[in-house]
């Protein structure tokens, strides 16, 4: 079979979308590349990717600046994004009232993989790219990964290569196309546009992108800080392939009930975010380096000037969030007469335009709840450590580098028994096509579920 009539023959809908991408994830070996290839290509792309990354005093960042009246941390453009306040008052945690810096990127960004057919076998068009707020510099992401900022050229640097394909997709090429937000803690009501488009023979892969069957995409989601969070994201968004969950199957819950109880709980949350200036934010204070709360936990925001020889602009500054701590995203599986279901909470998060979306078992940071008592602590935490060691997937994976700086969480599965009792009406069970259908419309599945979601399909 050419690439022209598979890509052809995959258009005819979901079942066939489907069908090959089963077909990808149980590539022998590679199509395009050879593992070991593959292997050699990473390698080369690191020693190809010399980034600098320099904390910096606030003073000395490039065209950003602290206003004057309220002290929000802004680029001198108006794009890209800002760090104001937050005054928030919220029914969820342990913690009803707080104040915090937030990020503000009100613009919708393009995140977009396109997939493509070699003798019969889809590939995915994967980018290595640095990030600055990586640990290890170099990650996998997707073929495309641009702020509007960024593609809009408001930086004076050079174009987004790919982007053609998915601001103007062909007809019928559209796998996934879907608003997705972000870290709800950190970011004021972010969204990115999650997009898999399928292409033809005329896309080739330029310096510094590969085409992998989704078999070696699974591969690297194994590997410690590998695969970045916005290839992670976009991955949750493809059709799951696998068969034992696509066919005809049960669910604990109907479709109509997971609904209504998503509604509900956005109903009765109650999370009241008000935007304020930075310099009001109580319990944190700014020193030439950062902001920082007082108890040294959260995160602080700093500043770093960048050199990269593979970026749009070759050298700039910019304000980067950083966690104290690593955090842990685990989710629970069990089997209702014989179908997998995962375990999902209702979580509330200032920064949701929806006020709830689906989050992991567990989402937390531990160190912040060293000082609260021990009955504070997130639901299944305890389950979780006694659990780990028989996890079936636990892989420690960057947040978005570039907002986040040295972010890492614990990403882990874990399947138990039926001896799982909820603790509350914020958790549910529900299965893998329920979860499915879910990702198709935006603001269901937070950005930690859909990692986790992702990573579960890998195995």
């Amino acid at each position: 079979m050419t690439p022209t009539t598979a890509l052809a023959s995959s258009r005819g809908g979901k079942a066939d979308t489907r069908t090959a991408l089963a077909g990808s994830a149980a590539a022998v070996d590679g199509g395009v590349l050879s593992d070991v290839e593959l292997a050699a290509w990473l390698a080369d792309r690191r020693r190809t990717q010399p980034q600098q990354v320099e904390r910096v005093p606030f003073a000395e960042l490039d065209g950003w600046r602290f206003e004057e009246s309220t002290g929000d941390l802004r680029h001198a453009s108006g794009g890209f994004f800002a760090v104001h306040g937050l005054r928030v008052r919220s029914d969820f945690g342990p913690v009803s009232v707080w104040e915090q810096p937030v990020i503000d990127q009100p613009e919708i960004g393009i995140l977009g993989i396109a997939v493509r057919d070699f003798d019969g076998v889809t590939h995915l068009l994967m980018q290595a790219k640095s990030e600055p707020g990586n640990v290890n510099g170099m990650q996998v992401s997707p073929t495309v990964q641009a702020t509007k900022s960024n593609y809009m050229r408001v930086h004076g640097g050079s174009a987004v290569k790919y982007l053609d394909c998915f601001r103007r997709p062909a007809p019928g090429s559209v796998v996934a196309d879907v608003l997705q937000s972000e870290q709800g803690s950190w970011f004021l009501g972010k969204r990115n546009r999650n997009m898999i488009v399928r292409v033809g023979p005329e896309v080739e892969a330029g310096e510094d992108f590969a085409w992998l069957t989704l078999r070696q995409v699974n591969m690297l989601l194994g590997q410690d800080n590998l695969v970045n969070m916005d290839a992670r994201t976009v991955l949750s968004c493809l059709p799951d392939w696998r068969p034992d969950v696509t066919g005809p199957t049960t669910s604990l819950h109907s479709d109509t009930e997971i609904r209504s109880w998503i509604t509900r709980r956005r109903a009765e949350h109650e999370v009241r975010a008000v935007p304020i200036g930075l310099a009001e934010t109580k319990d944190w204070h700014r020193d030439p380096y950062s902001v920082s709360h007082v108890s040294g936990r959260h995160f602080s925001v700093a500043a770093v000037d960048v050199v990269s020889g593979r970026r749009e602009v070759a050298a700039w500054s910019q304000p980067l969030l950083e966690p104290h701590g690593t955090g842990i995203a685990a989710l629970f599986v069990r089997r209702v007469d014989g179908v997998p279901h995962v375990l999902l909470r209702a979580r509330a998060e200032a920064g949701f335009l929806s006020v709830v979306e689906l989050g992991p078992t567990v989402q937390c940071t531990e160190e912040n709840y060293e000082d609260l008592p021990h009955a504070a602590r997130p639901p299944y935490l305890d389950e979780v450590r006694e659990r780990r060691e028989s996890a079936v997937y636990d892989v420690l994976l960057s947040e978005e580098g570039g907002r986040f700086l040295n972010a890492q969480s614990h990403y882990v599965v874990i399947e138990v028994d039926d001896n799982i009792p909820l603790v509350s009406d914020e958790f549910q069970w529900v299965s893998p096509r329920q979860v499915d259908e879910l990702l198709r419309y935006s603001h269901h599945l937070n950005v930690q579920a859909r990692t986790l979601i992702a990573a579960w399909r890998s195995l």
